[in-house]
């Protein structure tokens, strides 16, 4: 059942919720249903908002402003590491001695800067929120340990046909074809359904469009010629709507296969290695930077650019021709 629910009062439309066994209602100003279930989720957020100021009550109210966003879903987790040190704080309270005390801690916790410098910029963002939306009047600077470099690690061809080859089940080695192939994030390819599989066109669309969560950008790429021999044998097997699968069921991780795969071959592969290789592959192969972030998802060529750029066989070589004695 949902939170709360759109009832009339008096022949007007208006909210309607529970707190405990109290039943709130709170009039929407319109009689017109579609109106009314425009102005509703955000009144029921206002409405239910935690009153409070600390960076706890803070968090809460933001992750009901952003209900249904995927960034929500990844602050659940964040929010265990940031909630013991920064919970009952005051948000304008928070200060660079707390944000680097944080650090140290979670350093000797042996986690690494790039997950610091996230769950730090989650706090930022929720403090920030806040400030924009009045419920501090100041957003305190939140110092972040320097985000690390990008991972240079990618496999070469023969690394990944000695990765595929060492996989110990068939879906797992579907999936390492299918983000080397497409480029796709892991969460895209493990979420591909068959029904935007299309073998006529041979193309694949990542994004699903009854998905309303914003996420990262998923491309409509084609299908080559290894992959679609793949997809085709799969598809002639499969037992559920998704295209990776395991005995009847849709598969939510190949992190662990994928990493057994790599040990056997001698390397330490990470399903985001996959996506990085299929970039350097083609940049390597001299094709644009453009069309590199367009089949990559990517809104604009600078990222791409700026973590690909040398491997491209004409990097920076016009450059060194100017300097020639």
């Amino acid at each position: 059942m949902p939170e709360w629910r759109i009832t009339r009062l008096r022949k007007e439309l208006c909210l309607t919720w529970h707190e405990g066994d109290i039943r709130r209602r709170y009039r929407l100003g319109t009689d017109d249903p579609k109106e009314a279930a425009r102005r509703a989720p955000a009144r029921y957020a206002e409405m239910t908002r935690p009153k409070g100021s600390t960076v706890k009550d803070l968090w809460e109210s933001y992750c009901l402003d952003k209900a249904g966003r995927s960034v929500v879903t990844t602050m659940k987790f964040t929010w265990k590491a940031l909630e013991p040190f920064f919970g009952s704080i005051e948000g304008e309270a928070v200060t660079i001695a707390h944000c680097r005390a944080y650090t140290d801690a979670r350093r000797r916790a042996k986690k690494k800067d790039g997950s610091i410098h996230t769950e730090l910029g989650h706090l930022r963002s929720v403090l920030v929120w806040s400030q924009k939306n009045r419920l501090i009047a100041h957003a305190p600077y939140v110092e972040r340990p320097p985000k690390p470099d990008p991972k240079d690690g990618y496999l070469t061809r023969q690394e990944v046909a000695s990765l595929i080859s060492a996989a110990n089940a068939p879906h797992v080695k579907l999936a390492i074809l299918l983000m080397l192939a497409t480029g796709a994030r892991s969460t895209a390819a493990l979420e591909l359904t068959w029904d935007r599989v299309d073998f006529g066109r041979r193309m694949i669309q990542l994004r699903n469009p009854f998905d309303k969560m914003r996420r990262k950008a998923r491309a409509t790429v084609p299908i080559n010629d290894s992959l679609l021999a793949a997809l085709t044998e799969a598809h002639k097997g499969a037992l559920t709507p998704y295209v990776i699968e395991w005995a009847g069921d849709r598969v939510k991780s190949v992190k662990k296969g994928i990493g057994t795969a790599g040990g056997k071959i001698g390397r330490e592969v990470s399903p985001h290695m996959l996506r990085h290789s299929a970039a350097v592959w083609m940049v390597e192969d001299g094709h644009s930077f453009e069309e590199v972030a367009q089949f990559l998802g990517h809104s604009n060529t600078a990222m791409v650019y700026r973590v690909y750029g040398r491997y491209s066989p004409d990097y920076l070589r016009k450059l060194a021709a100017s300097l020639e004695v």
